[in-house]
């Protein structure tokens, strides 16, 4: 399992809260503005995999443990996502995901734009980010894809948001670094390479039978003409 962090409890001041609520809320706008929706309305097909991908990630991210408030365990799996739908689906994906949580009682709504900016908006950009890095400087070649863009992608997405949660926590006085150093920052090296290994085999396995499903890859670029 992954550990990751969220915030379940009332932890964080007003001005972290409000500063969260202006940045997500602007995110979450532009994915809005920017997702497919004629596409979407046309294509049975993703809105099968939209609703599948959604239902399929609140699973992973009920199955937790944790130790402290704000400190707990699951899969974070947002970089598979990405690749899957393009972050503006995923964002919008993710961000249901984190709806259906707050309802269920597993998150507080007063940290739902935190979790909101750490858990989805920050991994979906950065994985965004890490695929467009890839996709124009290096061959396209479904190893080079796959490793880089899935497994270091969402090793590299893992420690990034556990982190700006660590920072959140810290520089709001929720705890000191040395306790989140200790139930956290410790663990990284060994937690980036599960979340690595779990985003690299479900790529692997959409990417070798069901390549049309992923929106960043194209089968034709990436194995046809190799």
């Amino acid at each position: 399992m992954i550990v990751e962090m969220n915030i379940t409890e009332s932890l964080l001041s007003g001005s972290w809260l409000w500063m969260a609520n202006i940045l997500y809320v602007s995110a979450l706008l532009v994915a809005v503005w920017r997702s497919p929706w004629r596409v979407i309305s046309a294509n049975r097909g993703l809105q099968h995999l939209f609703f599948g991908a959604t239902v399929l990630l609140l699973i992973m991210w009920s199955m937790r443990a944790g130790i402290s408030p704000g400190l707990s365990i699951h899969f974070l799996g947002v970089t598979a996502l990405t690749l899957i739908l393009g972050w503006d689906l995923a964002i919008l994906s993710a961000s249901l995901v984190l709806l259906g949580m707050t309802l269920l009682g597993k998150e507080s709504w007063q940290g739902f734009a935190v979790n909101g900016l750490c858990l989805v908006i920050i991994p979906a950009f950065l994985s965004h980010a890490i695929h467009q890095l890839v996709d124009k400087k290096l061959p396209k070649n479904f190893f080079i894809y796959l490793f880089l863009c899935g497994f270091i992608g969402s090793s590299i997405v893992i420690a990034v948001s556990g982190l700006m949660m660590s920072i959140v926590l810290w520089l709001d006085g929720v705890y000191p670094w040395s306790k989140i150093t200790q139930e956290y920052v410790n663990y990284l090296p060994l937690i980036m390479f599960p979340e690595g290994l779990m985003n690299g085999i479900l790529m692997t396995g959409i990417m070798v039978f069901y390549p049309d499903w992923i929106r960043t890859f194209n089968a034709r670029l990436y194995i046809d003409e190799q």
